[in-house]
C-alpha cells in the first residue's frame, strides 16, 4: 500500500510510480555500500571522500524510495523523502540537504568546504541509512 505522502508527490508529478525490482534495490545497496567503503580511502582527498559519501546516500536513499515503488530524477526529493520510506527523523535527513548543499556549491559553483567531522558525521549517517534500507522487508539482508 502507498505511503500517502508519496502518492501525493506521485499525483504532483514529482515521482513516478514504478515497480520495486529486488535487483535494482540490491545493486544501489551494493553501490551504496562501495562508495561508502571508499570514503574512509586515507589516499583520497577530502574533496573525493565527501564525494564517495555522497554518493553512497544517494544510492541508498534512491533504493529505499525504489522498494516502495517510485523513483525521482532529483536528489533533494530522494533525501527528503527518507521521512516517508524509512520513518527518519528530519534531524537525520536534513544533515544530508546540507551536504546536497555543498554538493551542489561544489558541482555548479567549484566550492566545496568541508570538515573531517562533518565528513565522519556523513559516513555514520551513510551506515545507518544503508542498514535501515537492507533492514526493509524482502531485501536480500532483512532478517
Amino acid at each position: 500500500m502507498p505511503i500517502t505522502a508519496l502518492a501525493n508527490l506521485e499525483k504532483i508529478g514529482q515521482l513516478k510510480a514504478e515497480k520495486p525490482s529486488s535487483v535494482e534495490i540490491e545493486r544501489m545497496l551494493s553501490l551504496a555500500r562501495q562508495r561508502l567503503q571508499d570514503a574512509t580511502h586515507p589516499d583520497l582527498s577530502l574533496e573525493g571522500r565527501f564525494s564517495s559519501v555522497y554518493n553512497a546516500i544517494h544510492s541508498a536513499a534512491l533504493a529505499a524510495l525504489r522498494w516502495h515503488g517510485y523513483r525521482s530524477e532529483n536528489r533533494y526529493l530522494v533525501f527528503q523523502s527518507l521521512q516517508h520510506t524509512l520513518q527518519w527523523p528530519s534531524a537525520k535527513w536534513r544533515v544530508i540537504d546540507h551536504a546536497h548543499r555543498k554538493r551542489d556549491l561544489a558541482e555548479y559553483e567549484g566550492f566545496l568546504e568541508i570538515e573531517e567531522s562533518s565528513l565522519e558525521e556523513l559516513r555514520k549517517l551513510a551506515a545507518s541509512l544503508i542498514e535501515d534500507v537492507a533492514q526493509l522487508p524482502g531485501s536480500s539482508t532483512s532478517n
